[in-house]
């Protein structure tokens, strides 16, 4: 423990008294003056205030606050009189403040020696602000202006193929352990389907959407972050089948393309809390049977697919779900291939059907730059799905020959591809897959 050595003298003696370390009993004698005692700042702490969400309030000396932007900016007016020593502590509660930032009005005195004409903003996402009053001279000056980074996300440790065909529609899933291994049956929850997609939403968990019953659908099914699939949920959006889909924004997925009889280019977002909304006219080419993936953390990318002929184009998805213009493909034509992350912010594209299936694959790295073809590894097949599994690993699996198959092959983190597997579960195809954590 520290001592303090502060300016007091024994009247009698004329000799300074010290005080002691934290926790000793100070004895002072009568007729002992402490003279310029300053406030000592920084032990009792900050009093932290309830989450502010209005466009405007009043700070006091001594308290902490967490303003939420999400909805608005806000105006914060700081004391109309301070004390040498006086602070205040404000955070971005929602890391929003890139969008809707903070006006600070210091309400006639000075800040940053600057007075109180002049405009103190800040506008960074995960802004912690500590602002300490000097005097009248310089006023409020921040002795913390700091972006805290945002914690890193844990990428999806397990996986879940589900529904298909196998000669009939059928509803059951497959989960993927941590390790790469892959489950027996369940019986799914929800209607029997296939030429479904999904992907992940909300950080650690999954959802299952649209296809083709005996007409097409747009049924979603949530998959909770322990891989149990709920019961149908009526979708917004066009009935479709042949689509894929991906996350983005870290948190959220996105549904795009396929075919209502014709071939679309449409999209529908995914909040992170899994709800689905409408349509959005889609940027790009028209097509049916592409693959998606995510790739760099936080964006996504629709590859390949069939307009009437095989396209090897894609179109990247940025962080804020926004579908980019068609950009040419590197590698071999095809459709009804499968994709999934690898490394934790790349991607790889396998297999498909060029006219008969393949077992190529193209890597597409963390900034959404696709590679020419890699011979694969493993059983040429069309109509595949793949997903994450621990973490920064993926798996390809199911799918047709012609015949039906289950199965599967590992991706590893560098985005090599492994032989195959016999798969445990029910042979089909044109199933769908997404990780969960």
């Amino acid at each position: 423990m520290s001592t303090l050595n502060v300016d007091k003298v024994d009247p009698s003696t004329g000799t300074d008294l010290e005080l002691g370390t934290s926790g000793d009993t100070i004895n002072i004698p009568s007729g002992v003056t402490i003279a310029n005692a300053g406030t000592a700042t920084g032990f009792g702490g900050i009093s932290w205030q309830s989450v502010v969400t209005g466009s405007t309030m009043t700070a006091v000396a001594g308290n902490g606050y967490w303003i939420d932007t999400t909805s608005n900016a806000c105006t914060i007016t700081l004391p109309a009189s301070a004390s040498n020593g006086d602070e205040i502590m404000f955070a971005d509660y929602a890391r929003n403040w890139g969008t809707n930032g903070i006006v600070i009005d210091s309400n006639g005195l000075n800040y940053q020696g600057d007075d109180d004409t002049f405009d103190v903003e800040y506008g960074t996402d995960g802004t912690a602000l500590h602002i300490v009053y000097s005097g009248s001279t310089n006023g409020w000056i921040p002795t913390l202006d700091k972006t805290v980074t945002d914690v890193p996300i844990k990428k999806n440790t397990e996986g879940i193929f589900g529904y298909g065909y196998n000669g009939s529609n059928v509803s059951m899933t497959n989960l993927v352990s941590n390790t790469g291994v892959v489950a027996e049956d369940v019986t799914g929850v929800g209607t029997a389907r296939r030429y479904l997609t999904a992907c992940g939403y909300g950080y650690d968990k999954g959802i299952f959407g649209y296809g083709k019953t005996d007409t097409y659908v747009s049924m979603t099914n949530l998959v909770s972050n322990t891989g149990v699939v709920a019961t149908d949920v009526t979708g917004v959006g066009t009935d479709r089948q042949g689509l894929a889909a991906c996350e983005y924004g870290g948190d959220k997925g996105i549904f795009g393309y396929g075919t209502t009889g014709s071939n679309v280019s449409m999209t529908n977002l995914v909040s992170n809390g899994g709800v689905v909304a409408t349509d959005v006219t889609g940027v790009g080419t028209d097509r049916y049977g592409p693959a998606a993936c995510g790739y760099g953390d936080d964006k996504g990318i629709f590859g390949y697919g069939t307009t009437g002929s095989k396209v090897s184009m894609t179109n990247l998805v940025s962080n804020g779900g926004v579908v980019a213009t068609d950009v040419t493909g590197v590698g071999t034509a095809r459709s009804t291939l499968a994709a999934c992350e690898y490394g934790g912010d790349k991607g790889i594209f396998g297999y498909g059907d060029t006219g008969s299936a393949v077992s190529m694959t193209n890597l597409v790295s963390n900034g959404g730059v696709v590679t020419s073809d890699v011979t694969g590894v493993g059983t040429a097949r069309y109509y595949p799905a793949a997903c994450i599994y621990g973490e920064d690993k993926g798996i390809f699996g199911y799918g047709k020959t012609p015949t039906y198959v289950s199965m599967t092959n590992l991706v590893s983190n560098g985005g090599v591809v492994a032989t195959d597997v016999t798969g445990v579960g029910t042979d089909r195809g044109y199933q769908g897959a997404c990780s969960f954590n």
